[in-house]
């Protein structure tokens, strides 16, 4: 749930009363972020990211999955025109101003960009051999609206026959999350709240590859549990997602987070953890 664990462009996303965007931002990265580290190490994995790898990171956020490519020797450029706090994040990791100790590995080049795919552009740099697009869809109806746009704007930085990636949720039969994720939808919206989630289709990320003009390639599936040291955390990472934001402006945050604990009890487990198991799915395309 990078910049989100949804595609998060929805006019709530800087206007919500009492949400703190760099509290925010911070719970993301040290929190939430990481639910989705085993979705990064597969793909990188699968496409054998290295040392000759350019990657363009789509909705990067605070930037851990640029950080692992580039610890993999690849150069890496984050894009993202949601969040300026997460972005703040993603340059402290990825842009350090201290110079590196003497004997320290090397690193390749690292860029974050605030805005679009097209404001990445360099001409005197060589194409990107990879585009990432890690928010998984397939959350809520609509989600992935945009995405195949932004695709068809990064593809042209990206040499013929690249890589692109994107990712997806998993069916609700294998995602845990989705009962807790109904929360938004029914807090935000209570009359129509049957009708804003729904579960992955098979042909969602096909769908959009199709829209942007991409030869399919693969696809595969990865387990990405949700694991949270208490139920406050796991409420605090959540909330981070944005995807909450519209049934705190409805409902108020106190609310929210009742409805969300009470949601995450199931999932608790003896020792106070929470663990909820969910399946990610992903789909490798290329750029003609």
């Amino acid at each position: 749930m990078t910049p989100t664990l949804v595609r998060q462009h929805s006019p709530h996303a800087r206007a919500t009363p009492g949400v703190d965007l760099d509290a925010r931002a911070r719970d993301w990265s040290e929190i939430q972020e990481r639910m989705l580290v085993p979705l990064y190490e597969a793909v990188y994995e699968r496409l054998d990211v290295g040392g000759g790898t350019r990657m363009l990171g789509l909705g990067c956020g605070s930037g851990l999955a640029l950080l692992m490519a580039a610890a993999r020797g690849a150069a890496v450029t984050g894009v993202d025109s949601c969040s300026p706090e997460r972005l703040a994040l993603a340059k402290q990791r990825l842009l350090p101003e201290a110079p590196a100790a003497p004997d320290a590995p090397a690193r390749a080049a690292a860029r974050i960009v605030d805005g679009l795919p097209r404001d990445a552009r360099d001409p005197s740099a060589p194409a990107f051999t990879l585009v990432t697009a890690f928010e998984p869809v397939g959350c809520l109806a609509g989600d992935s609206e945009g995405l195949a746009d932004l695709l068809a704007e990064a593809t042209p930085l990206a040499a013929r026959g690249s890589a692109v990636v994107l990712a997806g949720w998993g069916p609700p039969e294998r995602c845990a999350t989705t009962s807790v994720l109904r929360v938004a939808t029914k807090l935000a919206d209570p009359l129509r709240s049957a009708g804003g989630r729904r579960p992955a289709l098979r042909d969602d990320l096909e769908e959009v590859v199709h829209r942007a003009g991409l030869a399919p390639d693969g696809s595969g599936r990865v387990a990405c549990p949700f694991g949270y040291a208490d139920e406050g955390s796991a409420v605090r990472g959540l909330l981070s997602t944005g995807l909450f934001d519209a049934a705190i402006t409805t409902a108020g945050r106190e609310q929210v987070e009742k409805e969300l604990a009470e949601a995450l009890h199931p999932h608790r487990r003896p020792d106070g953890t929470v663990w909820m198991p969910n399946v990610f799915r992903y789909l490798v395309a290329r750029t003609r």
